[in-house]
């Protein structure tokens, strides 16, 4: 990914109403919640005991693809976006899709990998609702080989920690159909408070309308169930 060089495409510096000296005045020292989204800053990579988040790359829609292909028909079940990848290059297009999003602070969708091996797993992101109320959704999915050994939990916590802890979140919602119930599982296993049950509330890859799930967390459940993450 190339660098913004800060220049417009004559070469020129670009012209604002405010000179460059004194915008770096106004955003020095302003607190984070109170910058624009574009300011924000985000680390490019969390690490935990078994898994590392690490923002996408271009090049990353090959691992993208093979992960799909694992177990195509059982991730079109829950994720309706796969089934729009029918070839390498959609998978690459989405990828990049992805980075823009990231710079844009739109959403903030890491990789989730092995630690040692470096394998791609699946994909767990912080989707923004509102920088202004700090408000996120997680959304998150696992390649089918790499289920049952508690990496999605992991990566949920760590997400968790960056919304919380880093960008000072009021609120972190997790949605899943009610058939889902491995999804549904990590939000419960990791305390999130379920706050409703949306019947009809949307409909499936198959077209039928579907019931959701809604589960929760605010700062206070977090410090409590935070503690037990700890034990």
């Amino acid at each position: 990914m190339s660098s913004d060089s800060g220049r417009d495409s004559d070469g020129q510096e670009p012209h604002t109403d405010v000179p460059y000296k004194e915008m770096k005045e106004e955003t020095k020292g302003t607190p984070d919640k109170q910058k624009q989204p574009l300011l924000r800053d985000v680390p490019g990579e969390l690490t935990g005991q078994q898994v590392a988040l690490k923002v996408y790359a271009p090049g990353d829609g090959a691992e993208l693809w093979e992960a799909i292909s694992d177990d195509r028909e059982h991730l079109i079940r829950w994720q309706s976006w796969a089934g729009n990848l029918r070839t390498p290059a959609d998978a690459e297009a989405y990828v990049r899709r992805k980075v823009s999003r990231w710079m844009l602070r739109d959403d903030l969708a890491y990789t989730v990998r092995e630690r040692g091996t470096n394998r791609y797993l699946g994909n767990a992101e912080l989707e923004v609702v509102s920088w202004e109320d700090c408000t996120f959704g997680i959304g998150y999915w696992l390649r089918h080989s790499a289920q049952g050994h508690g990496y999605m939990s992991e990566a949920v916590r760590l997400l968790c920690a960056l919304a919380f802890e880093s960008l000072g979140a009021a609120r972190v919602h997790i949605k899943c159909d009610v058939l889902n119930t491995r999804s549904a599982n990590v939000a419960r296993r990791l305390g999130f408070v379920q706050e409703a049950l949306l019947y009809n509330e949307r409909r499936n890859t198959a077209g039928e309308l579907q019931d959701t799930l809604v589960f929760a967390l605010i700062p206070e459940n977090y410090a409590r169930v935070r503690e037990v993450w700890s034990v």
